[in-house]
């Protein structure tokens, strides 16, 4: 709703203001000048990025249009997930785990928690890091920093997209000015002809510049830095995650443990203690 009610106000205030000042919108309708910057914008993606940088990227532009999550309720299901799986892992040992690890689409605990069972990502994560702790003895410090680089090595990947993105953003002026200048060649083509002619050509020139800047700063700019920000909420979970790990590692009580995740999480979103350890004890 926050998205859309932006989007409205940027088309409201510019093509507001445009015909207020006495424009009128059927002269900004210049369908060659869109096919040169929209494909050269959409071709300049292709060649710059492998295909799965462009499929990542067309998933993170529909999860960041379309409504949030539940993030509260994820992550109070994370926190379960964690609690269940550390609990077994401290009563019977992580070998035991080794089914639930090695097929988590069908292990009854990782089933019991959908909402962080979409993720296939994080699932990943918790299973490897598992495996990982189930082969021998890692002392905190070691599991800290190889869980960081790898969720630093995630977190990279993540951008990916909203980076490419945002290099054509910055790029679609260019692609106006391209689209401006073959516009003034097809005017002086026409510069025998009326004036009236030559200045249609020339406003028909100058929309070309008109779409590449409002591409850049009112749409591909403003979508890349929503997709980097929801990428950077998303990589919460994996911190959450790394604390809580790295705590349990340290021979510290479940729980507490659970609790080292639970201060990485959002200030908007995070539990407090007390509704952790009830939401916990419900779950047993």
């Amino acid at each position: 709703m926050q998205k859309f009610f932006g989007a409205i106000t940027v088309l409201l205030c510019v093509f507001g203001g445009y015909m207020w000042a006495g424009g009128q919108l059927g002269a900004i309708w210049q369908p060659a000048e869109f096919l040169i910057i929209i494909g050269a914008a959409a071709g300049s993606l292709i060649i710059g990025n492998p295909p799965q940088v462009l499929k990542e990227m067309r998933r993170q532009v529909k999860a960041t249009m379309s409504a949030p999550k539940e993030e509260y309720q994820y992550y109070m299901e994370l926190m379960a997930l964690l609690n269940h799986l550390l609990e077994i892992g401290r009563s019977r040992g992580f070998k035991f785990l080794d089914s639930h690890i090695e097929a988590p689409h069908h292990s009854s605990i990782f089933l019991a928690y959908p909402k962080v069972g979409e993720d296939y990502r994080l699932i990943s994560f918790i299973t490897d890091n598992l495996r990982l702790m189930a082969m021998g003895q890692m002392s905190p410090h070691e599991l800290e920093g190889l869980l960081e680089q790898e969720i630093e090595a995630i977190q990279t990947e993540m951008l990916l997209p909203s980076r490419s993105m945002h290099r054509t953003a910055e790029a679609l002026p260019g692609f106006g000015i391209l689209a401006a200048v073959g516009g003034i060649i097809i005017t002086m083509q026409a510069i025998d002809g009326s004036i009236a002619l030559v200045g249609y050509h020339v406003a028909a020139a100058l929309v070309g510049t008109f779409i590449g800047i409002f591409g850049c700063y009112c749409c591909l700019d403003p979508l890349s830095n929503a997709m980097a920000q929801r990428v950077r909420r998303n990589m919460t979970a994996f911190e959450c995650v790394r604390a809580t790990l790295v705590a349990y590692a340290a021979k510290k009580p479940t729980l507490l443990a659970i609790d080292a995740g639970r201060k990485h999480i959002q200030l908007d979103i995070k539990p407090t203690f007390n509704q952790m350890e009830k939401w916990l004890a419900e779950q047993e």
